[in-house]
Formats: C-alpha cells, structure tokens, sequence
C-alpha cells in the first residue's frame, strides 16, 4: 500500500492544524485586494510536505516550540515569494493546476505580491527574534536564486557535467528542504553539530527529490508533469548527461543539435527520449536516487528512535515513491 500523507502526519497532526489557522492569520492584509489574493494563495496550497520537514525534525530533535511554528510559516511565506516571481519569469499560467498569481492578476501584481509575502517572512522572524531561523532560510533562498541562474546560463551552452547539475540542484531544490530540516532542529534548541546533521539530511532528500522529479520527464510515472518539458527548456538533467557522457561523438553532435535547435518538434523530443532510455541514463538516475535515499535514511538512524522519526522515514520514502 502506498503511503499516504496522513499516516506521515499523524505524530504531528493537531499541529498542522494549528500551523494552518496561524498561517492564514499571517497571511491577511488591510488591502482588500491582496487579502483576495492571499486567500486565493492558502486555499491552493499543495501537500505541505516543507512544513511537515520542520514539525516532524523539531520533534525528531527534542520538542516543537512556537519558534517551530514561526519557522514552519517563515519557509512557506518565502518559498510562496519565490514560486510566485518564478511564475512571471517562466510566463507560466498555471501552477498545480490551477491559475497562476500572474495569469490571474499579470505580471505586476504578481511581482508585487512576491514582495509582499517576502516582507511579511522577514517581519515575523524581526519582530520575534528569530534571527537564526532568518539566516537559515535567507540562505536557503540566496541559494536559489544562484541555482537558477546557473542553470539558465547554463541552458543557453548545453555543457553541464555531472558536477555541475549536482551543485546546481543542490543550491535550486535541496537547500530549500535542508532550510526546512535545519530549521525544525534549531526551534527545538539543539547544538549546532545536531542541526547540522539535520541540515544534510534535508539535503540529500532534497537531491534526491529533483532526480525523482527529472525522471518524470522521460515517463517514469503514470501521471506528472508532460513529457520532455526539461528537454524543450535546454535543461540537462541527469538521464541525459550520462547518456550524452556514453555517446560517440557524433551521436552526442546531433542528441544536443536536437536540443539546441529543434527541442519544439515533439517527434524530436521523442527521438531523445529514446536516446536516454536506450543508453541506461534512466536506470543510472534511479541508481543515484536511490542511493542519496540510502545516506538520508542513514543519518537519520543516528537520531533517537520515536513517531517522529519514523514519520521522516515514511516522509523520505513519499518524496520518491510519488507518481507528479
């Protein structure tokens, strides 16, 4: 039976609750317009599996304290900014499948809402002190930032090596879910060495998360998102470096002339596709997926047994298993 996202709550289930009515408080606005937004925003939020990283490490790590639940908002209200801009800098009209900020209300007010939900993460962390959770996940969002603009440059000279596509994910997907773990450690109290440790966990979820996610490109799952977006958008993921590493070199010069010049023909896309299944780059990801999965489920072994942290197993274990 697969798992299901409340059997992994189910240790911090009253807390969720509670998160989301202090959450939708935070949110509010005397702007009548924004305060429709922002409804519009809670009402469609995902699964709320980085809220769920911080309550369940906190009490991995000790106890969950209020500074828990500032943190828990402190990370939604900043990663919503980032999602939101992200929307208008992809032109991108739908997210989760309902209409984007900017598809809705354009690129203006969408960039100005970013801005808002960033001000109102930085003011609760200011007006309560939280200095080190402001520094966890203002680094975290700096991080990013540099992720992406890595891989857009990146993108227009199709040269990533395997080194490069980990330092870019590390920086775009894992230190988002590393914030989180980091985060639920510190508003527990621990030692700096424990909220370290926690930190790389959140990490190596995190890396293995996005190969999860690039998989998806190549038809690994059910449902997800459509096949060959990355592939139309130049992004090499890693299917596709390692399948371009083992290639000839002129069957690398057409697979990335392909890329480079006729990523819009959806025949193409096919054709490398193809390419990355026949050549192991799809079995090779999986490999490495699952052995970041390994060094994840290790260090958490290093933390006392308790509901807690077997609902980070199950956590970790829905962060790869899911079908989009």
């Amino acid at each position: 039976m697969p798992i299901t996202v409340a059997e992994i709550q189910a240790p911090i289930a009253a807390e969720m609750e509670l998160f989301e009515q202090k959450f939708r408080g935070q949110m509010k606005s005397d702007v009548m317009l924004l305060d429709q937004i922002m409804k519009y925003i809670v009402k469609r939020k995902g699964k709320q599996l980085r809220p769920m990283f911080v309550f369940l490490m906190a009490g991995v790590c000790g106890q969950i304290t209020e500074s828990t639940y500032r943190g828990a908002s402190l990370i939604e209200l900043l990663h919503t900014a980032t999602l939101v801009h992200d929307d208008v800098v992809d032109d991108s009209n739908y997210r989760r499948g309902f209409f984007s900020i900017n598809a809705l209300w354009k690129n203006k007010i969408a960039v100005l809402v970013g801005d808002y939900l960033l001000s109102r993460g930085l003011l609760l962390s200011v007006d309560n002190g939280d200095f080190d959770l402001l520094r966890l996940v203002s680094t975290a969002v700096r991080e990013i930032s540099e992720g992406e603009l890595l891989q857009l440059y990146k993108a227009r000279r199709l040269d990533i090596t395997e080194t490069v596509y980990y330092d870019i994910i590390r920086q775009k997907t894992a230190s988002l879910i590393a914030a989180c773990c980091a985060v639920g450690a510190r508003s527990a109290g621990v030692d700096q060495a424990i909220i370290e440790k926690a930190r790389t966990f959140g990490e190596k979820v995190g890396i293995a998360f996005q190969i999860k996610d690039d998989l998806f490109d190549y038809g690994t799952a059910e449902v997800g998102k459509p096949l060959g977006i990355d592939i139309k958008e130049k992004k090499m993921t890693l299917p596709l470096i390692y399948a371009l590493n083992k290639a000839g070199y002129l069957e690398r010069r057409r697979i990335i002339n392909i890329i480079k010049n006729e990523s819009e023909k959806p025949k193409k896309v096919n054709e490398v596709i193809d390419f990355v299944k026949n050549s192991g780059g799809i079995d090779y990801a999986t490999q490495a997926m699952n052995h970041y999965v390994a060094e994840a489920q290790t260090l958490l072994d290093s933390f006392p047994d308790s509901s807690y942290r077997q609902s980070l197993y199950k956590l970790v274990q829905y962060t790869i298993d899911r079908s989009k």
